[in-house]
């Protein structure tokens, strides 16, 4: 099956979805509130899924969704205008291509249908039929102190990542940008010179290509990993929280492969797209809690834009992410994604260094 349905819908779903958070993007006030594990969610977030699963469910109404974020704090008196704010943006937001933004399934009708459609991301995830994996806004303290972000659509057919697309509005469009402090912050006052879609299909290959505002017009380009025959002259790629990844247990791995540049931290999925297309080499996401778990919409589309584009993904333990446990990566712990001829050799130094830890994780 070639997808090329899906992979249309989630690439124009995402590129509207990217329209909305963008506008919220520049405002100074994002509308945060805090959810019940103290992360933050902003207006934007609820908007984008919005949108993303109303062209999901006029598109394919039999698949299932898991997403991020549910719409019961939207609800009531209280919270009125929280929730008109979010509607203004989600009915004010189009796809500026009439033709691509029909194939969408047109605009949501009411701030009623909005609260349902948010909703419908209640899934539970699995191992059996089809279910989009969404993250609205991938990266929310990165979007909220200026930095990257990424809209991010996965779609898992009988828990196999099958479609990924994600959204990196802050990305610069040039793939031979290397990554260093301007582009890892997001830092860049050429608006132009910013924003890509990068997409995957199972066995197909992934591509990049700019991120606009209407359709899919410009031809989409191959991109590929770096082939790093010599880990000492990779680049690393990790989170900016030191909540989600252990810093520390990443020098020390870097120390360990010969790896004298300093490390790129940035939020999001923007890692994956990263390293994909060959900014960037190795990716880490090394455990800091026993207790955590991995959301499947942290990891879906990247996972599979990098193995698309010739690199692997594992746990530390060397086992392929599991998407069909569930809303969580549960059977596995931390991330390690590297190009296929230097995986083992970075899987390796990963575990030397964390060693006891790994049987304590």
């Amino acid at each position: 099956m070639s997808y090329s349905k899906e992979l249309e819908i989630a690439q124009l779903a995402v590129q509207r979805a990217a329209i909305l958070t963008k506008r919220v993007f520049h405002e100074k006030a994002k509308g945060t509130v805090s959810k019940d594990d103290a992360s933050p969610v902003t207006i934007g977030d609820f908007g984008a899924q919005a949108l993303i699963i109303a062209a999901l469910k006029a598109n394919f109404p039999k698949d299932e969704i898991v997403a991020e974020e549910e719409a019961e704090g939207l609800r009531g008196d209280a919270n009125a205008n929280l929730r008109k704010t979010i509607w203004d943006l989600v009915r004010e937001t189009k796809l500026a291509d009439d033709a691509s933004e029909s194939a969408l399934g047109g605009a949501i009708k009411s701030d009623d249908d909005m609260l349902t459609m948010i909703d419908h991301g209640n899934s539970k995830g699995g191992r059996t039929g089809r279910i989009w994996a969404i993250d609205p806004i991938d990266g929310t303290k990165g979007f909220l102190r200026g930095g990257q972000y990424a809209v991010c659509l996965g779609l898992l057919v009988d828990g196999e990542v099958t479609v990924g697309v994600l959204g990196c509005p802050n990305l610069p469009v040039d793939d031979s940008v290397s990554l260093d402090g301007s582009m890892a912050s997001g830092q860049n006052d050429d608006e132009g010179s910013k924003g890509v879609l990068f997409s995957a299909v199972l066995g197909q290959g992934a591509t990049s290509r700019p991120l606009t505002t209407g359709g899919l017009s410009s031809e989409a380009k191959s991109i590929s990993m770096n082939p790093i025959s010599d880990t000492s002259a990779a680049c690393f790629c990790e989170s900016v929280e030191a909540g989600h990844s252990s810093h520390s247990d990443s020098a020390q791995i870097a120390q360990l492969l010969g790896i004298t540049k300093p490390s790129v931290r940035m939020d999001s999925q923007a890692k994956y797209a990263s390293i994909a297309r060959g900014a960037g080499d190795i990716y880490l996401r090394l455990p800091v809690k026993a207790s955590y778990q991995e959301k499947i919409w942290d990891h879906a589309a990247g996972d599979l834009i990098v193995r698309e584009a010739g690199g692997e993904v594992t746990d530390i333990t060397g086992s392929r992410l599991d998407f069909g446990a569930g809303r969580t990566l549960k059977e596995n712990k931390g991330v390690v994604a590297a190009p296929k001829g230097g995986h083992a050799k970075v899987l390796a130094a990963v575990q030397e260094v964390l060693g006891k830890k790994t049987a304590q994780i």
